[in-house]
């Protein structure tokens, strides 16, 4: 059992206590399956609706289908060769079953699954009925409760409780041999240790833990179960944020460059020069930035800025007062192609203000480089030099700033821009960089918005401002679902992109993936095959269009009239620097590419995306994609193109963001889509979560409640030498290798 559980993630006896229950059914009641995902290994009890033997069309014999209805849907259950099981499995009997749940005509089917039938409640139960797997559950039971007859039934100790749990479970780990394996752990401990004190728990209004535990996995009543989750939730919480409140006083004893502002300095002068105001929100965070670059101490900021919202400029802003006060600053992009338009974007909002030691520079003006991993050898150490002798304030790169023989001669700031692409250790390798031990300032930004919740939970060792307002001028995108099984719809799509090319505008078509072989059969966004009900495959990576295919048909049909090029990550370097050039030239009118536009690119004159197998990108990605149009005051258009069936969840996606603009609104639709997956990044979306009882969602108030607390202990407590216990409870939920990615990912 050990083997199993451990496929779980429950190797401690903590993280065994700490799985949660899905759901709990109770006597005589059907499980309310929650909403399934094809592939997910389920456990279900309901009623046997009906059973019937169906001969089989397409080859030789029978099979004997059930129907089991649940409290919340019904369930198509197949088994071969069971003509036995028919007499079995009568309508109204009680079954538990437990096998991979599959769609057909979005109708959940399970095919030969584990089964047993439950006894009803008063019920002298002296044998089990049911398939191998569980008749081996039995024996389990049976020879842990031993010979004594004092015991019960070890069959009626398992399903004739007033409340039975259901847990998350794999097809080596059933649910009911982790609620065996509880009960044993619970029998065996004795009161566990409590990380809140009297006073603590009555402000909140939580149980102790040794109570939540043991009614979270053995509830007699339906009253116990809610204050036990909630002081489950708020473990969860206050072991996350004690940690995070640690990191923050981490850089409290450092000391950063204070960098007040300079009158008539390079940020007074781009100020002066721009051709528009300040939004009110540009203003309010410039403000808040300014007084953290006024201080001694290392500033630590988040910078939430919308789509199009002008983070880049307050972030320039900012490198300004830093440069004007004698110091450097690194602008840290995940791409290649990000750093190269930052370069060009930055230089070009400078003017001559950035071309320090050049023919024309203003007075004053500082410099401006870009380092990356595929510049030539020579122009890589002039710009190392460079920055090693302080003739550039601004260097902007990729992860080639992070090597080992960057030096800088005074950096007082480090810009990252889409923080998500980096983690913590990456961020301080260049904080490590400031001269004499003093430490830069750090703006991390993100046009991803981040629910408050997730921020205050990944990110809760940074402060965070938030842009939402766009600037004056710039139009909401209209967005619009199109279904290729609607040839007229798709049609209508790429005569639209006509429309957009012969008015002078530009368009990007993206693709999800580049193909592998260009001489490979084109395939048409119209002709792509329709999905399978799913989670994504290889196989369904093949009936996607590829940017190669694409780019050729657009080649071989009217469109090919036009100048088009294709973007992708396999290009080498110089390649796509000179497609993206030319397309920001207006040298090209349409651009097929992978998601490698997907931030930073600002091209004023492109007014149009289509986006092919809409459904293979994430909310917040397809918010980002469309977030590179409509950016020169022209209406924007983004077209979702997808396979998806009208009421599946894809579609139900992607139609929230044809919905709204709104990227906050979006990112929670975003995270209620992927099951909120790993919040301390460790586990990749949809996954397994650290999380077994908190949710991102829908417990903010008991994430600011905790958050509260951990700061209150660690103001006084760092290191929580007098609080074991609560020590102890970061270590029970998060466990060592979790704390260790927290302080390194």
């Amino acid at each position: 059992m050990a083997a199993g559980l451990a496929t779980l993630g429950a190797t401690t006896v903590g993280e065994l206590l700490r799985h949660a229950p899905r759901r709990y059914v109770r006597r005589g009641q059907a499980s309310a399956a929650q909403d399934l995902d094809e592939g997910e290994w389920v456990s279900i009890i309901g009623r046997v609706a009906r059973a019937q033997m169906i001969q089989m069309h397409k080859r030789h014999g029978e099979f004997l289908k059930v129907t089991v209805n649940d409290e919340k849907q019904s369930f198509d259950v197949s088994f071969f060769h069971a003509r036995r099981l028919l007499k079995i499995l009568t309508p109204g009997t009680r079954v538990m079953l437990a096998g991979t749940v599959k769609f057909f005509r979005e109708q959940p089917q399970l095919t030969h699954p584990q089964w047993l039938v439950l006894p009803e409640e008063g019920a002298d139960v002296d044998k089990v009925i049911g398939s191998p797997m569980m008749t081996e559950m039995y024996e389990l039971e049976r020879r842990a409760s031993g010979s004594d007859p004092s015991r019960p039934n070890p069959l009626l100790a398992l399903f004739d409780r007033a409340i039975i749990p259901m847990y998350p479970a794999t097809s080596s780990c059933q649910t009911w041999e982790i609620w065996s394996a509880v009960r044993r752990v619970l029998d065996l401990l004795g009161p566990l240790p409590e990380a809140l004190d009297d006073e603590e728990r009555r402000t909140h209004g939580l149980i102790r833990t040794d109570d939540a535990i043991r009614a979270v996995h053995l509830p007699d009543s339906d009253a116990e179960i809610a204050p036990a989750r909630d002081r489950m939730k708020f473990d969860e919480a206050l072991a996350i944020q004690l940690v995070l409140a640690q990191r923050r006083l981490d850089g409290r004893t450092d000391t950063a460059p204070a960098c007040p502002y300079v009158p008539g300095g390079l940020e007074e002068r781009l100020l002066s020069r721009l051709p528009f105001t300040l939004t009110a929100g540009q203003r309010d965070v410039g403000a808040e930035i300014g007084d953290d670059l006024g201080r001694e101490q290392p500033m630590s900021r988040l910078l939430q800025g919308e789509v199009g919202s002008g983070k880049t400029l307050v972030s320039v802003l900012a490198m300004l007062r830093v440069v004007d006060n004698g110091h450097q600053c690194a602008l840290l992009a995940p791409t290649e192609v990000l750093a190269a338009q930052h370069y060009r974007t930055i230089g070009s909002m400078l003017g001559e203000l950035g071309t320090a030691g050049r023919l024309g520079a203003a007075d004053g003006a500082t410099g401006v480089a870009l380092m990356t991993g595929s510049m030539k050898t020579k122009d890589k150490r002039q710009t190392l030099l460079d920055v090693v002798t302080g003739e550039v304030g601004i260097v902007i790169g990729t992860h080639a700033l992070l090597e080992e023989n960057v030096t800088f001669f005074d950096l007082g700031m480090v810009v990252v821009d889409e923080q998500h692409r980096f983690g913590v250790e990456q961020r301080d390798t260049l904080r490590r960089r400031g001269r004499d031990g003093v430490v830069p300032h750090m703006l991390v930004m993100t046009a991803t918005p981040i629910p408050r919740t997730v921020a205050m939970t990944a990110f809760g060792d940074l402060d965070t401002s938030v842009l939402t307002e766009l600037p004056a001028g710039r139009r909401p995108i209209t967005t619009t679902v199109v279904p290729t099984g609607n040839a007229k719809w798709v049609n209508r799509a790429w005569a639209r992109v006509a429309e957009e090319v012969a008015a002078g505008r530009q368009v990007y078509v993206v693709c999800s993936r580049i193909g592998d072989d260009p001489d490979a059969p084109a395939k048409t966004p119209a002709k792509a095959p329709a999905k399978k009900k799913g989670n994504a495959t290889d196989d369904a990576e093949d009936q996607t269009v590829a940017v190669l295919d694409q780019y050729h048909e657009l080649l071989a049909s009217p469109l090919g009239a036009h100048r088009i090029a294709m973007l992708h990550g396999r290009l080498p370097a110089e390649e796509k620097a000179e497609v993206m050039d030319a397309f920001g030239r207006g040298e090209i009118d349409i651009l097929v590419s992978t998601t490698v536009i997907e931030v930073g690119v600002d091209v004023h004159n492109a007014t149009m995306m289509l986006i092919v197998d809409a459904e293979r990108f994430g909310v917040s990605q397809l918010h980002q994609l469309r977030g590179r149009v409509g950016r020169g005051g022209l209406p924007g258009l983004c077209l979702l193109m997808t396979t998806s069936a009208p009421e599946s969840k894809s579609m139900e996606r992607l139609g929230a963001v044809a919905a709204s603009n709104d990227g906050f609104v979006l990112a929670r639709v975003d995270l209620q889509q992927r099951r909120e997956g790993d919040v301390l990044g460790s586990l990749q979306s949809g996954g397994k979560t650290s999380l077994h009882f908190l949710s991102l969602l829908d417990d903010a108030d008991i994430i600011a409640d905790a958050r509260e607390l951990a700061q209150q202990i660690t103001a006084a407590d760092r290191t929580l030498a007098d609080h074991p216990e609560m020590d102890a409870l970061v270590d029970a939920i998060l466990v060592p290798d979790k704390i260790a990615y927290l302080d390194k990912s």
